[in-house]
């Protein structure tokens, strides 16, 4: 069964803060992304994680790119420690990644914390053990499934998902103008985008911050159990990342956005969600 992703959707997969929240009840997202060549990416994710509400993000990555981060949101803490999810693999190339670190996103997909793998991480997070969350677009996509030795995907992006979901064990959010998200159980949801402007460089890793932001907040609030939590928090991210696009260009007109405008939107489409419920 599929179905689309509506806002009412994702506001019962928010959480509103109360006066008894503290950082580290609201969340702790670990990130690891970013590389010398793609600073940028390490930027936009821990921007979006601290813009959809994350309580504390901790960056572990190279030292260009944990600059640049502390630069942009110095309240992020440049040390490795308790975590309740992973964001990790954007802006990472994994033809160029050095053997520590191959080992450290391993040590990291099979433990017990649910994981965010994007970008440069895809070719990992097959034989992982740990919750994941898989976050490829077209390209990525075709290239997992090859390495899993699945059949090249038909044109029904529903089916593809699904297939790739039950053969790694993990949610797969395929990104594009409709996102879906598939759980391993066989349920499915469409999240339309919000505007076509969001085709354009770093909006993948705004969207990656977000899942990342959702799911440590539903672990540190006890609320992740399964796949089919992490599939309804990855499509609330979805929908969060295609509305605050959408914001974002009607502030500008209904004209081109860019990455870090979809980010500084995410605050509004938040609070949207949580009054629509």
């Amino acid at each position: 069964m599929t179905r689309s992703w509506t806002v009412e959707d994702t506001g019962r997969a928010l959480r509103r803060p109360t006066a008894a929240d503290d950082k580290y009840s609201r969340g702790v997202l670990g990130v690891r992304t970013g590389s010398d060549a793609y600073p940028g990416a390490a930027v936009l994710g821990v921007e979006a994680a601290w813009r959809a509400g994350v309580g504390m993000v901790r960056y572990v990555g190279p030292a260009r790119p944990t600059g640049l981060v502390l630069a942009r949101r110095p309240e992020t803490v440049a040390a490795d420690g308790r975590v309740q999810a992973w964001l990790m693999g954007s802006g990472t190339d994994a033809s160029t990644r050095a053997r520590g670190e191959t080992e450290a996103l391993r040590g990291i997909l099979h433990d017990t914390d649910p994981v965010i793998v994007d970008a440069g991480a895809l070719d990992l997070a097959a034989d992982g053990t740990a919750p994941r969350i898989l976050t490829p677009h077209a390209r990525e996509h075709a290239r997992l499934r090859s390495a899993l030795g699945l059949a090249t995907a038909g044109p029904d992006r529903v089916v593809a998902a699904r297939e790739t979901a039950d053969a790694t064990g993990a949610v797969v959010l395929l990104k594009g103008a409709v996102t879906v998200v598939a759980s391993p159980d066989g349920s499915a949801f469409e999240v339309v985008a919000g505007t076509a402007w969001l085709a354009t460089a770093g909006t993948g890793d705004v969207l990656a911050g977000v899942i990342g932001a959702l799911v440590a907040g539903a672990v540190a609030g006890g609320r992740v159990t399964d796949a089919a939590s992490l599939a309804s928090l990855a499509a609330a991210a979805a929908w969060l990342h295609g509305h605050a696009g959408r914001l974002a260009s009607a502030e500008r007109g209904g004209g081109p956005i860019t990455a870090l405008d979809v980010a500084d939107e995410l605050p509004r489409a938040v609070a949207e969600a949580l009054d629509a419920v």
